[in-house]
């Protein structure tokens, strides 16, 4: 058994993560504002993660062998997030982003199309962290999310006394009512209701990933003890929109009709004219099993299919 914290944790994969880990038998702790009480037999300790005084004084003389952060968004949150658990955890892993990795947010290496991207194009060891923007700003962290996260990663690699694994997570897909994003209920609607696909001209894959697998992935990088650093998580198989306009359109003999967005115009999700896919590779080394995209994209558009409306 291990004692395991999580940082929110209260809604889509890290509920479901909160509840594996309870039942493989480790000690839960949850952190939250009070939202959303956690399954039985999880420990609750209400407090704003943002306030670093409150955090500090709620965990008390708690020690963790792993911290999942399901909520960390900013280099302000990680810097305030590494003191309060310096020689409380021997292990920290935050959730992160396929969106690191978008050039459209910052100068990254190029890779040509096709070539899904490795954790080594962005290195949170040698990235800027500029804890003096105004990260406190909604509006300001919407626009700087990829950057937010970057930063917040560079700031634990930087400042943290104990191993750290940021997850970088693919396009999370599945679970019906559950998915809160409203992204795949975008295609469903649009399908079954005959409205066309806004996509961009040409169009380039990206990859995605089951909230269930994903929840697996985090529990695995959380009680293993043998590598850190960067990890992406995804499962095998590209996909574009139209793909995903072809799985719905089996599931409701609806034909996907598109159309090309007009300069300037937003494109549906998941519509990319850069490349945006990465590679899994440095997982499966380390022993992870994915699954493939094609396997349970299917079930997940059957989910929605049966999902209340937004």
């Amino acid at each position: 058994m291990q004692r395991i914290c999580v940082i929110g944790g209260n809604r889509y994969f890290g509920k479901l993560l909160v509840q594996r880990l309870r039942a493989a038998g480790h000690h839960v702790t949850v952190i939250n504002r009070g939202s959303a009480p956690p399954p039985d037999g999880v420990e609750h300790l209400v407090v704003d993660r943002d306030d670093e005084g409150a955090l500090t004084a709620a965990l008390a003389s708690r020690t963790f062998d792993a911290v999942v952060d399901q909520v960390c968004y900013t280099p302000v949150q990680a810097t305030a997030a590494a003191r309060a658990f310096r020689g409380r955890t021997r292990r920290y892993v935050m959730t992160s982003t396929i969106e690191v990795y978008d050039p459209a947010t910052a100068a990254l290496p190029l890779f040509p199309p096709g070539t899904p991207v490795l954790e080594e194009a962005v290195d949170p060891a040698t990235w800027p962290v500029r804890t003096d923007l105004p990260w406190h700003d909604a509006a300001y962290l919407e626009a700087h999310y990829a950057e937010g996260k970057r930063q917040a990663e560079a700031a634990f690699t930087r400042h943290a006394g104990f191993a750290f694994v940021p997850v970088r997570a693919a396009h999370v897909l599945g679970g019906g009512a559950e998915e809160f994003t409203g992204r795949l209920a975008h295609y469903v609607e649009r399908v079954t209701e005959g409205r066309p696909v806004v996509v961009h001209p040409a169009m380039l894959p990206s990859v995605f990933i089951h909230y269930r697998e994903l929840a697996d992935v985090v529990f695995w990088a959380a009680t293993s003890t043998d590598f850190t650093g960067p990890l992406n998580a995804c499962s095998d198989g590209l996909f574009d929109a139209r793909d995903l306009s072809a799985v719905i359109a089996a599931r409701t003999g609806r034909e996907p009709s598109y159309r090309t967005a007009a300069p300037g115009e937003a494109a549906s999700p998941f519509s990319f004219d850069r490349h945006y896919a990465m590679s899994n590779a440095r997982a499966k080394r380390l022993g992870f099993t994915f699954s493939h995209t094609a396997e349970w994209l299917p079930g997940a558009v059957t989910e929605a299919l049966a999902a209340p409306a937004l």
